[in-house]
C-alpha cells in the first residue's frame, strides 16, 4: 500500500508540463521545441503573445497544431507532425534554417531528455533501430547555437529511476548547456549551486522530489 504522501500526489500531465513551460516564455523570443514534447509547448502560447517558434526542416513562426479538418500536408515540423503558420511567418532553405541555430540567433531551445546532470550537462539522443528518432538529429547543433536551453522531460524513468542525476551515464549531447528542467514534478533551476527547485507539482514536497531525484536539490537563496 503507498503511503498517504505518495498518493496525494498529482504529477503534472504533458499538456500541463507544454503550458507551464509556455508561460514562462517571454513576449519576442525565437524559440525552437525539439521532437516529442516539447513541440506541445506552441499550442498553448495565446495568438496576442509573439513567440517565434523555428523548427530545424526550415519554418519560422510556427503556431499551434492544426485542427484535424484543416491540415495543411505540406506544413510540418521537423518531427513531421502537421503545423500551422502564423502571420509573417516564413519557409527558408535547411541550410538558412541551420545557419539561424548556429549563429546564435535563438532565444530558446526546449529539448526532451534522457538524462540530466547537475552541472547542466545533457543525454537525449538514442541509436536503437527501434526508436523513431534513431540520431541525435538537430540536438548538437541546438544545444550550442541557442542562447538558452531548457529541458521539458518525466522527471524519472518508467521503472522509478532518476533522469537527475549527480552524471550522465549516457552518451552526451552536449556539455553544461542546460538552464532549466520542466517535469512532471517540479521546476528546477541549473545554476553554481547545483539544482534549484523553483515549484512543484501539487502534494510533491521536497523530501519526496529528493528521493526521486540523484542529485541533491537545493532552494533558492
Amino acid at each position: 500500500m503507498p503511503d498517504a504522501a505518495v498518493a496525494e500526489i498529482k504529477p503534472l500531465s504533458r499538456t500541463q508540463m507544454a503550458a507551464r513551460v509556455a508561460r514562462d516564455i517571454p513576449e519576442g523570443w525565437y524559440v525552437n521545441l525539439g521532437i516529442g514534447i516539447p513541440t506541445a509547448v506552441a499550442d498553448h502560447v495565446p495568438l496576442e503573445r509573439e513567440v517565434i517558434f523555428h523548427s530545424e526542416n526550415g519554418v519560422l513562426g510556427m503556431g499551434p497544431a492544426p485542427e484535424k479538418d484543416n491540415i495543411d500536408p505540406w506544413l510540418i515540423n521537423a518531427g513531421k507532425q502537421y503545423v500551422t503558420l502564423r502571420a509573417g511567418g516564413s519557409f527558408c532553405h535547411h541550410s538558412d534554417s541551420f545557419a539561424m541555430i548556429r549563429g546564435g540567433h535563438l532565444d530558446l531551445c526546449v529539448l526532451g531528455a534522457f538524462q540530466v546532470a547537475e552541472n547542466g550537462d545533457i543525454a537525449n539522443w538514442a541509436t536503437s533501430e527501434n526508436d523513431t528518432a534513431p540520431a541525435v538529429g538537430g540536438a548538437m547543433d541546438l544545444a550550442a547555437g541557442a542562447k538558452r536551453l531548457w529541458v521539458m522531460m518525466e522527471h524519472t524513468t518508467k521503472d522509478g529511476s532518476p533522469k537527475l542525476v549527480r552524471t550522465c551515464t549516457y552518451p552526451l549531447t552536449a556539455v553544461g548547456v542546460v538552464k532549466r528542467v520542466y517535469t512532471n514534478l517540479a521546476v528546477i533551476d541549473i545554476t553554481e549551486r547545483g539544482l534549484v527547485v523553483l515549484d512543484l507539482a501539487p502534494g510533491v514536497t521536497l523530501d519526496g522530489l529528493q528521493a526521486r531525484t540523484d542529485a541533491p536539490l537545493h532552494l533558492p537563496g
